[in-house]
């Protein structure tokens, strides 16, 4: 998401381009609940929010640290 601004609300497709940990078959579909508004390293960022299912309900909710420009959002 290169200069995009994320809103609660906003589904993003997490992967390997978002931090290594999401590589494969560990990548997410996952529901913005909240960005958290701290300074970190330049690029990343703090979000809260929800794994989505095949069936898009949520099934776990996470704190995930990730770089913005690796995030792809999907609505």
């Amino acid at each position: 998401m290169p200069q995009g601004v994320l809103r609660p609300g906003d589904v993003v497709r997490v992967g390997a381009e978002a931090s290594v940990q999401f590589s494969g078959d560990r990548a997410l579909t996952f529901r913005v609940i909240r960005v958290d508004p701290r300074v970190t390293y330049d690029g990343w960022i703090w979000l809260e929010g929800y794994v989505l299912g095949p069936a898009g309900n949520a099934v776990q909710r996470r704190r995930i640290f990730v770089r913005q420009d690796g995030l792809y959002k999907l609505r």
